[in-house]
């Protein structure tokens, strides 16, 4: 049984004329135009999305400033889980992930503070927690912000799956990393000692997702399930951190290839697929046909 996850978010939001710009990104259309982000996702759920994630990556300082995070992180992110929770119930046994972003920045393990982080991450999870199923720590550089997401959720009685993105430009090398430079290998051992019940990679090129897999699969024995969901961009390694600008969209990616690229990692051992930056509903309904065929 594959589990479909949804796609990218901001790049939906944007296509559907929903407010987004830099530096709020997602968030603006949340605290503008919050019928935009429940439409999004239920667009998500007609696809074919059997879990879809709440619109909270951009609640961090990065995108809406200090002030603006220290007023009304935690009402923002319950409203994101709200939407999140009124969409997914349009649905069948459609379940509701609770996105945990990097909170210092995507890509930038280098700005890693573990003595700030929990208190970043505190007004998210007290705000999400009423509305859903399981977290989603998500585009993790690097071991310590996965530990730092997991201190995080512990005592909610929540299941974590913890997802990481990879080097995938110049710097990657066949043995395949974290943005940071650590081997996927030792996130898989980070994932089963802090008791995740997923390890997935997002947010990184699809062409670089196999050698992950096949670096967990050697770690995990099958102990815990594996989860794929690519962006549409050519490498970010070199331009800082995600979501500094609109990055522009591969036009290789149509359905039809991302979909095939679905089916492979589906054989190579992933259970869980879905899209992330750039990935569409309609990227998202060729994935759930392919698969369920």
């Amino acid at each position: 049984m594959i589990t479909i996850l949804d796609g990218g978010m901001g790049r939906e939001l944007e296509r559907s004329g929903a407010p987004f710009r830099q530096p709020e990104w997602s968030a603006l259309a949340l605290m503008e135009a919050p019928e935009t982000v429940r439409a999004a996702h239920e667009r998500f759920v007609a696809a074919g999305a059997t879990v879809i994630t709440t619109n909270s990556y951009a609640l961090v300082p990065f995108h809406i400033g200090q002030h603006r995070f220290d007023a009304d992180a935690e009402r923002l992110a319950a409203l994101a889980g709200r939407l999140a929770r009124e969409a997914a119930d349009t649905g069948t046994g459609v379940q509701v992930a609770g996105s945990l972003p990097p909170v210092f920045g995507s890509y930038r393990p280098d700005l890693f503070r573990a003595d700030q982080a929990a208190a970043l991450l505190a007004p998210l999870v007290a705000g999400l927690a009423p509305h859903v199923d399981l977290w989603l720590a998500e585009t993790q550089s690097s071991l310590e912000e996965a530990e730092a997401a997991a201190r995080a959720v512990a005592g909610t009685g929540k299941p974590l799956w913890l997802s990481f993105t990879l080097r995938d430009g110049e710097e990657a090398t066949d043995l395949p990393c974290l943005r940071s430079g650590q081997p996927v290998a030792e996130a898989a051992q980070l994932a089963l000692r802090l008791g995740a019940e997923a390890m997935l990679f997002n947010c990184s090129m699809p062409e670089v997702m196999q050698g992950a897999l096949d670096a967990a699969r050697a770690v995990l024995g099958g102990r815990i399930p594996l989860g794929v969901y690519a962006n549409a961009f050519t490498s970010q390694d070199e331009d800082g951190g995600a979501n500094e600008v609109v990055s522009a969209v591969r036009d290789d990616l149509t359905t039809s290839a991302y979909a095939a690229m679905a089916q492979g990692w589906a054989a190579g051992g992933a259970t869980i697929i879905g899209g992330c930056c750039g990935i569409g509903t309609e990227h998202i309904h060729a994935v759930a046909g392919a698969l369920r065929d």
